[in-house]
Formats: C-alpha cells, structure tokens, sequence
C-alpha cells in the first residue's frame, strides 16, 4: 500500500502539479481512501487510472482535496479585530489597499473582506484577489450563492445591505461581487505576487507538513509590504513569527516587519 500512494503521489503531481508530500500524509491518505472506496475502486492503481481519464473524477479528487468549509464573517470577533483595528491602521498609508484572499474556497472570505472594507472606502476603490487550487469552487464562489446556513454570522445591517434572498439561497449583491477577481492558484507550487497590504490565509494551513508551512509562511511574508498584515485562521497560531520577518499584531494577525535601512 505504501509503495502504490507513493506512485499515486507521483502520477498525481504529473498530472496536475499538486505535491501530496507536502499534506499530512496519515490525513490525506485516509481521506483518499474512503473517497476511492465510495466510487467503487480497489486501490490508488485503479483510481489513478479513473482521474487521468475522467474529469468529474479529477474534479472530485481535487474537491475533497481541498477542504472547503467556509461560511461569511468566519469567527466573527476576529472580523471585528480587522474592521477596528487593522484596516484603519493600513488605511492610514493609502485609501487603495492591496488584498489577497489565499486559498479562497468558494468565495465567502474574500467577500467579507469587501464588506468589511466598504464600511471606509468606496466600493469602487476594493479590489480583492482571491485565489484557490480548485476550479470547481471557483465557479462556485464567482456564482456568489449560498445557503442560509453560509451567512450565520453575518451582521443584520451588512445582510439587508448586500444579500438578497433567492429561492432557498442567499445571492450576494453584484457591486461586491465586481470587488472581487478570482483566479486559479497553486500555493506550493506557484510565485506568489507582491506589495499586498493585506494577506488572508485561513484554515488551510493546518492540512500542511511543517516543512510545507515554513515555505509558505516565508512565501508569504516576502510578499507583504512593510508592515503590511498576515491574517489567519483560529487554529493556525504562528508561535515564532519573527523566524518570518513577523510581528503578532493581534491574536491570529502578524504584521511584516519594517526593513530598516542603515544611515
């Protein structure tokens, strides 16, 4: 069996770039398992066989692959910290921030940073990149549907303001989703872009070996600005920050530290 995942590994990274290797391995395996095991497969063989010749079984790996739990205001005291603290801070040095949403699932975060951002600026000056490996989401999130259950968190004013109801689910207002450019992306296997004012990355991180989350975490602090802010999730804690170039700004928020330059 160890063997076959370590040529299933392999076969998958050909195939389309994904390096297993870099999750939990006891996790993923297990996780790959159940799925093969539900569509009718004996072995990872066999499975790889069906995802190299059927799109809807890629597509099905590559959605249980990436872990998508996602609801609007997330751990709401943590959008709390952000909309009092950290955006005023950021908006002191420019009206126009840079924002990424890593690893977006099927959009509800990116679109709450643009709902947070919009009680300061204008929604024509929010642009949010928001990226994730899975195309499947991506369509999901540029649809911009969701369950009653999705918005859970979401404050009364901000739902009236920005939701309307359709059917059994919840369409988000056109003027946030323009706020928002989505984008297939590979985290580990990628270049990440620069200069953000603003990284939010959240629960994706604890599915990665450390090895992969010390790459990450240097990847992503290479492109923050001076200080500019890594948000994360509420399992995700960076005990060091500083081995990044990281200070704690607040629980789960790390602000990039300023180079400074020697006279």
């Amino acid at each position: 069996m160890h063997q076959e995942y370590n040529e299933f590994i392999i076969q998958v990274k050909k195939l389309t770039g994904i390096d297993l290797l870099l999750y939990k391995e006891a996790q993923m395996k297990r996780r790959l398992i159940s799925l093969y095991e539900k569509k009718g497969y004996a072995s990872f063989h066999e499975y790889y066989k069906a995802i190299e010749k059927d799109n809807n079984v890629l597509n099905e790996f590559l959605d249980r692959m990436t872990i998508n739990v996602s609801e609007f205001y997330r751990n709401a005291k943590r959008w709390e910290v952000l909309e009092k603290k950290i955006f005023p801070r950021l908006l002191e040095s420019s009206r126009k921030l840079k924002i990424w949403s890593a690893a977006c699932s099927t959009g509800e975060e990116p679109y709450t940073i643009a709902m947070v951002l919009s009680n300061f600026v204008p929604l024509s000056q929010i642009e949010v990149q928001a990226t994730d490996i899975d195309e499947n989401v991506l369509a999901r999130a540029k649809l911009g549907l969701y369950p009653e259950r999705s918005l859970t968190e979401v404050p009364a004013d901000i739902k009236a303001k920005y939701f309307s109801k359709d059917g059994d689910f919840y369409k988000v207002a056109d003027e946030i989703k323009r706020t928002v450019t989505f984008k297939k992306h590979n985290l580990l296997a990628e270049p990440f872009d620069s200069q953000f004012d603003l990284i939010v990355c959240r629960n994706v991180m604890i599915y990665f070996t450390e090895e992969a989350k010390i790459i990450l975490y240097n990847k992503f602090s290479a492109s923050l600005k001076n200080e500019g802010v890594f948000f994360v999730g509420s399992t995700e804690q960076i005990f060091n920050p500083s081995q990044f170039q990281l200070d704690t700004e607040d629980t789960f928020f790390y602000k990039k530290q300023a180079i400074k330059i020697l006279s």
